[in-house]
């Protein structure tokens, strides 16, 4: 992966897109993203705080949403957070928008480690719709924001960023307390290979949300 780094010539293919949040889309390089649930994060919290830097605030955020206990968490359904895996998945291996590193589905947000092959706005459309529109017909909530509408991302500077963002999104399930090891939490990519359904996997939250 180390061509991935080496070969980076930002002015030759870096877009620049700002809405409440600057955002950076490079194709062909690796990018850490994450987007949560409408309603998360807690009303009068966002990403980005001024007096933060966006490293900080984004530790900071990612905290509250692990905590968050009154916003909603329908990724904690089951067969809800097995459909946004199965759609990551696909949107790699078949749409083949992105090479994919590491993701875990947490039960208010969604962390992905990435290079993608399109541009990123395009690929949260992609990815986000159609997650939201199969998960609000399950819920029935045609029609309502299910995800909030802007995203996190950061390009990756290297390759051992690339293994401490790694190390972070797969960890994201000890740390909030829903499993012991990575390894048992079945919507992430620590969990997820060579995996059968998780009602065979007997693999539960070892705290509830």
């Amino acid at each position: 992966m180390g061509e991935k780094f080496g070969s980076w010539r930002p002015h030759s293919f870096v877009a620049f897109y700002q809405r409440r949040l600057p955002h950076i889309s490079a194709i062909g390089k690796p990018a850490f993203l994450t987007w949560c649930l409408s309603g998360s994060p807690p009303p009068g919290r966002a990403f980005g705080e001024d007096s933060l830097t966006s490293g900080e605030a984004f530790l900071a955020m990612d905290r509250l949403l692990d905590e968050a206990r009154c916003s909603p968490h329908y990724l904690k359904q089951p067969a809800i957070a097995e459909m946004v895996v199965e759609a990551i998945h696909y949107n790699s291996t078949r749409l083949r928008q992105y090479e994919l590193d590491a993701f875990v589905v947490m039960p208010n947000h969604v962390h992905l480690l990435i290079t993608p092959t399109i541009g990123l706005p395009k690929l949260t459309r992609s990815l986000k719709g159609i997650t939201a529109k199969r998960a609000n017909q399950f819920l029935g909530l045609t029609g309502e924001a299910f995800w909030q509408q802007e995203s996190y991302d950061r390009l990756v500077r290297d390759r051992a960023e690339l293994g401490r963002i790694r190390g972070y999104i797969e960890q994201n399930p000890v740390r909030a307390g829903l499993v012991r090891q990575a390894a048992e939490f079945r919507w992430s990519s620590a969990g997820w290979p060579a995996r059968g359904p998780a009602a065979d996997q007997g693999v539960h939250p070892t705290s509830s949300l």
